[in-house]
């Protein structure tokens, strides 16, 4: 039980980390404008998938105790996220390479909730 909190609460970090870098990759200013424009589209999923939202929700569970099916169900809503931000990071690999790395480790990490490996 304590392992599944411990896992919860590194993926709701993670999520954290992926959220700042999208943010901080937007703010640079040495960005070209279309590469921005891409990056962009990843901010406006991230708020609309509540990103930040499931991240303190999941740290907010799994504290003290760990809820198995609410987990479950968190992760599957960000799940439902990371795979159109994965495909829009493909299909434009050239210019959101970058981002792929951090999407793989939240993708791995989320899919040992639905015991896929």
């Amino acid at each position: 039980m304590k392992f599944q909190m411990q896992k919860a609460n590194l993926l709701a970090e993670n999520i954290r980390v992926f959220i700042n870098f999208v943010y901080k990759t937007l703010d640079n200013k040495n960005n070209p404008r279309s590469y921005s424009d891409k990056v962009y589209q990843i901010k406006l999923w991230i708020e609309d998938f509540k990103f930040q939202s499931l991240a303190n929700e999941l740290t907010r569970v799994n504290q003290v105790t760990c809820d198995e099916k609410y987990t479950q169900l968190l992760v599957e809503r960000l799940i439902k996220g990371i795979q159109i931000i994965d495909e829009y990071a493909e299909r434009n690999y050239e210019e959101l390479f970058i981002f792929t790395g951090k999407l793989y480790t939240l993708k791995n990490q989320s899919s040992f909730f639905h015991g896929e490996e």
